[in-house]
């Protein structure tokens, strides 16, 4: 792999899975990046953990994530799918640490 380029598998909500090179040095949140690869993501609020249109399930990997702040905890607390895997994509940048990622897209498409 490229300096600053990882790999993160992507599971949309019908299954399909693909993988995904990720620049780590533009500073865009993964919500930024699955909506630039074309994901629906509704991301309602612009990416400031009030909506959770964003969710993700952390398949594999999660070791490697910066833990969830409080707003991003209060605001998975709302969801009924949500679960120790839950994350809000919009507060998640990721790192070359993050090679290999692995999740499953969840949030609402309304």
């Amino acid at each position: 792999m490229e300096d600053n380029i990882i790999e993160i598998n992507i599971e949309d909500r019908d299954g399909m899975i693909r993988t995904l090179a990720v620049p780590t040095d533009v500073n865009l949140s993964l919500m930024e990046v699955l909506r630039a690869a074309d994901y629906e993501i509704l991301a309602t609020c612009g990416g400031m953990a009030l909506c959770a249109t964003c969710h993700v399930e952390i398949k594999t990997g999660s070791e490697n994530l910066a833990p969830a702040e409080d707003q991003e905890l209060d605001m998975l607390d709302t969801l009924p799918d949500a679960d120790a895997n839950s994350r809000l994509s919009c507060q998640l940048r990721l790192t070359n640490e993050n090679e290999g990622l692995s999740l499953k897209i969840k949030g609402a498409l309304q």
